[in-house]
Order: structure tokens, then sequence, then C-alpha cells
């Protein structure tokens, strides 16, 4: 770190500079408990999701006593993903995923050729696959949330621990630094007006 200069420019300079420091700490500071309330909202929200993928395993597996090999291949091609849409949000200045919604490939069964319970099955199948998708974006909400809590909570502990300290030191040296200066000034004035007041004297004598 370059020797911080002892004069009253630089005083001014790190006035400032701590102004704005203390300005901004509070922005950030703010960003960070935002955050952090964001990212326990994430993981609630994947607890929740993950209970709500236990369930519908729960329902799907009860169909699969029922599964031949050959309605076992029906009903997976009957639930191929087509696409997954993806919705972008703007929370706390961060770019984060949400889940929009998904779309299955056109299903080629028979019905006549199906059991009756094929389309519960299925609709158990997609809803299963669903919740599954929405757990993978919300964790990968969850982890860009983390990285950018991590970022800000390192640039608050910056400003609170080293940067504002920092300024405060400087300043308190400069300014005895230059209290210092001008007690000497006014001792060195006082010592010169006496000698040349002893001089005076000395002449009129």
């Amino acid at each position: 770190m370059a020797e911080v200069k002892l004069t009253k420019t630089e005083l001014r300079v790190q006035q400032l500079k701590l102004a704005r420091l203390r300005k901004y700490l509070p922005t950030l500071q703010l960003k960070k408990a935002m955050l952090q309330t964001e990212v326990n909202q994430a993981q609630a929200d994947i607890e929740i999701l993950v209970k709500e993928f236990e369930t519908s395993q729960e329902t799907v597996g009860k169909y699969s006593a029922l599964l031949t090999e050959r309605s076992a291949i029906d009903l997976f091609s009957a639930v191929n993903v087509h696409q997954i849409e993806r919705i972008q949000e703007n929370i706390a200045g961060v770019e984060i995923p949400t889940f929009g919604k998904i779309i299955f490939e056109p299903a080629t069964y028979s019905l006549f050729d199906t059991p009756l319970w094929f389309e519960s099955a299925i609709q158990g199948l997609k809803e299963l696959i669903t919740v599954r998708e929405k757990i993978k974006i919300a964790e990968e909400k969850k982890r860009a949330l983390e990285k950018e809590l991590r970022e800000v909570s390192i640039r608050v502990n910056l400003f609170e621990k080293i940067l504002i300290p920092r300024s405060i030191d400087n300043i308190k040296k400069i300014t005895i630094f230059l209290g210092d200066q001008q007690l000497a000034a006014v001792s060195q004035a006082k010592v010169a007006k006496k000698k040349i007041l002893l001089r005076n004297q000395r002449k009129r004598e």
C-alpha cells in the first residue's frame, strides 16, 4: 500500500473518500440483507418442491406393478420432454432463472390399446418430471443468489474492516501531522517575534 501523503490536499482526498465509502456502505448492507432473504426463500421453495416430488413418486409408484414391458415402453415414450421454458428475473441486481413451463412431445400411443389407468399414469409421470425440472431450476437459482451473496458479503467486509478504518486512520495521521506542523510554525513565529523585539530593544539602548 502506498504511503499516504501528509498534506492538506491529501487530507481532503481522504475525507471525500471516507464520505463516499460511508454513503455507499448502507446500500451494500441492504443488498446483502435482501440476498440473504432470497437465499432463505429459495431454500424453502426447494424443500417444498422436494416434498411434492416425493408425493408424486409415491403416486407414480402405484402403477409400477401394473406395467408390462409393452405398456412401460408406451408410457415412457408418452412423456418425452420437447422443451423447458425458463424465465429470467432480476433479483437485487442479479439475473435469476425461474421455471416457466414444460412442453411434452405429442403422445403416439393408441387409446384403444392401453388400459384405463394408463392416462392417469401418464399424468402422474408428467407431474413428476415437471417437479423434477422445477427443482433443478430452483437449485440453479439458489446457487446464483448464493454466489452474489458471497461477493456482496466480501465487499461489505472490505468496506467495514479495511477501507473505512484505513481512511479514518489516514485522516487521523494527516490531521496530527498538520497540527504538529502548525504548532511548530506558531512556536517558530513566537521565537522570531521575540528575537525581533529583543533586537529592537537593544537598538534603542
